[in-house]
C-alpha cells in the first residue's frame, strides 16, 4: 500500500545522485540547493520549533548508480537512523548498455528492505517518461518504464510514500530544466519539493498545475537548441563515458553528517 499519512519527522535523510544531490540549483558555498535541501526547509517550516529543528542530511552524490548507492550511501543511512529517507536512483542505471532490468529492481529493493527493516519512513521516486521530451532518450524508453513499474510495485509492497513523474505534462515544460536536459533547474527543484510534500501528506496538489504559456519553439530554434546541447552537453557526456569519466568523481556528500534546519517563520 503506498503511504499518504503525514507525520512530524524529526530527521530526514536524502540517498541518491545529482537529482538528490539538487545539481542545477545553485545554493551557497559552493554547494547546490535542490529539491531534498527545499523539501527540509518546508518541513521544519510546517512543524518544526526553534527549540526543535529538523535534523537533515543528504548523502546523495553525482553521477552515483544503484550499487554506489547500496553500499556508500544506505550503510550511512541505517546509522544515521533518520525517521524519513528519500531515495531516488536507478537513471544513471539505465543509461548504460549494461543495464539490467532485473538487478536494477532487485538492488532497488534490497535498499527499501533495508531501511523498512531498520524501522525508516521511506519516500520512491518513480521518474518520467523521457519519450515524452526526448527522442534519444525516448529510444531507451522501455528501461525507464520498467524501472519506474518496479519502483511502483516495492513503495507497494513495503508500505512507502511515492512521487510518480510517469505520466505527468508538468516536467515537460523547458523552463523546469537546465540547459543540460537532464537535471532540473531551481524552478523545477522547487516544484519536485512541493510535489513530495503533497506525497509526504502535507502539501495540496498545486504543483500538478500544468503551465498555460507554455512557450512552443518553432523548428529554427529548436534545431539552433540542439546543436548548442550537443556542443556543450552531448558531446562532454558521451566523452566522460568513453574515459569511464564520472560527474561524481572526487565529490563528496554535501551533508554527511546532521544539520539543524529551523523554521524560518
Amino acid at each position: 500500500m503506498i503511504r499518504t499519512q503525514a507525520k512530524k519527522w524529526a530527521s530526514f535523510v536524502g540517498v541518491g545522485d545529482s537529482f538528490t544531490e539538487g545539481v542545477a540549483d545553485p545554493g551557497v558555498n559552493g554547494n547546490y540547493l535542490g529539491w531534498a535541501d527545499r523539501l527540509a526547509g518546508t518541513l521544519a517550516d510546517t512543524y518544526c520549533t526553534s527549540d526543535s529543528p529538523l535534523k537533515y542530511a543528504n548523502l546523495a552524490i553525482r553521477g552515483r548508480k544503484l550499487p554506489e548507492m547500496l553500499s556508500e550511501q544506505i550503510p550511512r543511512a541505517l546509522d544515521l537512523n533518520p525517521e524519513l529517507v528519500s531515495f531516488a536512483g536507478g537513471i544513471n542505471d539505465a543509461m548504460r548498455s549494461s543495464f539490467d532490468l532485473n538487478v536494477k529492481a532487485t538492488e532497488i529493493e534490497r535498499a527499501v528492505r533495508a531501511l523498512r527493516s531498520g524501522g525508516q519512513d521511506v519516500l520512491l521516486f518513480a521518474f518520467g517518461n523521457p519519450a515524452r521530451t526526448s527522442k534519444l532518450l525516448g529510444m531507451i524508453g522501455h528501461r525507464f518504464a520498467g524501472l519506474r513499474s518496479a519502483t511502483v510495485a516495492i513503495a507497494k509492497a513495503y508500505d512507502c510514500y511515492l512521487v510518480d513523474f510517469w505520466d505527468l505534462e508538468n516536467f515537460d515544460d523547458p523552463r523546469f530544466w537546465d540547459a543540460d536536459r537532464l537535471h532540473l533547474n531551481p524552478s523545477g527543484h522547487d516544484l519536485v519539493a512541493k510535489a513530495a510534500m503533497h506525497s509526504l501528506g502535507w502539501g495540496n496538489d498545486d504543483w500538478l498545475e500544468i503551465p498555460s504559456d507554455r512557450p512552443q519553439p518553432n523548428l529554427a530554434e529548436r534545431i539552433m537548441g540542439n546543436v548548442r546541447w550537443t556542443k556543450n552537453h552531448g558531446g562532454p557526456w558521451v566523452s566522460r563515458r568513453i574515459r569511464g569519466v564520472s560527474s561524481g568523481d572526487g565529490i563528496s556528500a554535501k551533508y554527511w553528517d546532521y544539520i539543524d534546519v529551523f523554521p524560518r517563520v
